[in-house]
């Protein structure tokens, strides 16, 4: 009794030479690039980068955006989200205060200098953020604050307004 493999019919033929099958050659139109529309970037989400050393507020905050049509990542700490910024760059960068290391304040003036056009927002729950703040300011950066805990419409609404196109803001 000869023994059969399942493999015998799906055997690799190997062809010799003058038996390989010449099919006709596919060709495409070529197009010339001025011909070739722009890519349709209006369907693109803005990046949020959302820090905050408690990861039970900086996860809340992602899912209110990422369900509000904005793309929400989330770092825990300052040195983590300048990593995660320079993988995907952010349009907004909403961070807490008061972060383990490098405060919110000295993130946001890295990320001012590596993204010039990178929009700020501040949030914290400590009165004392506020002269941190007012020092930043002095020395010449201005960014906006917001107090913990920050309601979804509030917050939506502020990176609304940041991230508006200057077109419509000069309108």
């Amino acid at each position: 009794m000869k023994r059969s493999s399942p493999y015998d019919e799906k055997a690799a033929r190997v062809p010799i030479r003058g038996e390989i099958e010449m099919k006709a050659k596919i060709t495409s139109p070529v197009v010339s690039i001025d011909d070739v529309p722009p890519a349709d970037t209006s369907a693109l989400r803005p990046v949020v980068l959302v820090v905050d050393d408690e990861s039970a507020i900086a996860d809340t905050l992602a899912e209110i955006l990422s369900r509000s049509g904005y793309a929400a990542l989330t770092a825990y700490d300052a040195d983590e989200a300048l990593e995660s910024a320079l993988v995907t760059p952010p349009d907004m960068l909403i961070t807490d205060v008061m972060l383990p290391g490098m405060s919110g304040i000295e993130l946001a003036i890295k990320m001012r200098r590596m993204f010039p056009d990178c929009k700020i927002l501040l949030f914290s729950g400590q009165a004392a953020t506020v002269d941190l703040l007012a020092a930043a300011n002095g020395a010449g950066h201005h960014f906006n604050l917001l107090h913990k805990p920050v309601h979804p419409r509030d917050l939506l609404m502020h990176v609304a307004q940041g991230l508006k196109p200057l077109a419509a803001v000069a309108s």
